[in-house]
């Protein structure tokens, strides 16, 4: 007997359940009391190895708590049974927690704190969470949309059994190209399952989480063969950066970086809708401008979101000449976006915000809305030390555009830069 359940299900208390309900099927309701009782003696024994520290047993209680079997339904408890279980490195559990905050069972729901514990199980060769990571891929929840991560989960989630998750690997295959079907395969094969080993003080916070990028922040194209912009504050200490794209997750490199004036250049292969770069030197005071950029996905979610504004000031903090003050609302993350003019030229670069705690001290007052941008005309003097990409930047554009244009065009050529 098969027993349905929306949230990861121990096999031991489903094979419990499955026996006492056939039992009471065929000796009919009078012996209801009888499977209650047995429902809670059960629990009792799995509680007691539960409060010893036995994960497995913990994750049980987990499961009777969020079933109601053999004690009041109590999603709360599950959740914290769940959490214990998880942190002694059970896989079961931890694609457990992961399903509670995707679903919001005894807690608000968290897509990327779901994502959290489901990689944990999924590097641990569990099925379900691998099944359950490759849709949050799919779909974008939690993580930046990427169909080869969720084609690999998928196809390791089949290869244990899961009919679901071969069909959805075949749908899969319909929208991706030749190239990222066989990437996904390979990583497929190459997938060697890991088993958590946490110390007696390893919290849920300290275990590791593969593949997750220590800082985000924004980028732009600015040639169609893969050369694009960002910030070198952000890509300083990068182990490896990779961005996403529409196609996915592209690696990138490092080129070159000015760091006096905050700016990287970067490199990824493929083909791509660059920005022309205007001069900075024609910008007015109150010009309206605006940037496309990923602030905090975390938090807000990994599609880009369009912030607009003014030149509030020719000049940055302490009159420094290098940036423009701008008015445009700005937050961690939008970093090394592209500051556009209302022809769609980039005329300067999100760099930075008035640090709230020295404006605090120096006026008694924190600041509203002020943030800083690169000009433009420091990019194209650091662009003309790598002349083959200076060759290939666009011409200005000098027509009036709609504006929802222009924002198209940013969006184009806007991706997130993934730090790790």
């Amino acid at each position: 007997m098969k027993i349905e359940t929306d949230y990861a299900g121990s096999t031991e208390v489903k094979w419990h359940v499955a026996v006492i309900m056939l039992f009471a099927l065929c000796m009919g309701a009078r012996l209801q009391a009888q499977q209650t009782n047995l429902a809670h003696a059960f629990f009792e024994l799995e509680m007691a190895k539960a409060e010893r520290g036995d994960s497995k047993g913990q994750c049980v209680v987990a499961e009777c708590y969020a079933r109601g079997y053999g004690t009041p339904q109590d999603m709360a408890k599950a959740l914290t049974w769940f959490r214990k279980a998880a942190e002694q490195g059970n896989a079961e559990a931890e694609d457990g927690l992961g399903v509670f905050y995707r679903d919001g069972c005894g807690t608000p729901r968290d897509a990327v704190e779901a994502v959290k514990w489901f990689r944990k199980s999924a590097e641990q060769g569990f099925s379900e969470a691998q099944a359950n990571i490759g849709t949050c891929y799919d779909q974008g929840q939690g993580v930046p949309k990427d169909y080869v991560e969720s084609y690999k989960w998928r196809l390791l989630a089949a290869a244990q059994g899961s009919d679901l998750a071969k069909r959805a690997a075949t749908a899969l295959e319909g929208v991706m190209t030749p190239e990222q079907i066989a990437e996904g395969q390979r990583l497929a094969r190459e997938f060697v399952p890991r088993k958590e080993t946490p110390g007696p003080n390893t919290n849920s916070s300290s275990l590791l989480v593969i593949d997750s990028p220590v800082a985000t922040t924004t980028g732009f194209f600015i040639t169609d063969d893969g050369y694009l912009i960002s910030n070198y504050h952000v890509v300083k200490d990068a182990a490896k950066v990779r961005l996403l794209t529409s196609a996915g997750k592209v690696d990138a490199k490092v080129v070159r970086v000015d760091a006096a004036n905050d700016l990287a250049l970067l490199r990824a292969e493929g083909r791509f809708a660059p920005l022309p770069v205007a001069a900075s030197r024609n910008v007015q005071l109150g010009n309206t401008v605006a940037t496309v950029g990923f602030p905090d996905p975390g938090l807000q979610g990994f599609s880009p979101k369009l912030a607009k504004g003014e030149i509030a000031a020719l000049a940055g903090a302490g009159d420094d000449a290098r940036y423009f003050q701008i008015s445009v609302p700005v937050q961690p993350g939008n970093s090394g976006g592209a500051l556009v003019d209302e022809h769609g030229n980039v005329v300067g670069i999100v760099s930075a915000k008035l640090n709230a705690a020295a404006a605090l001290a120096s006026s008694g007052a924190l600041p509203e809305n002020v943030n800083y941008a690169v000009k433009s005309s420091f990019l194209l003097s650091f662009l003309e030390s790598v002349p083959d990409v200076a060759k290939k930047l666009k011409e200005p554009s000098t027509t009036d555009r709609k504006f929802e244009d222009v924002v198209k065009s940013a969006q184009s050529a806007t991706v997130l830069v993934l730090v790790y």
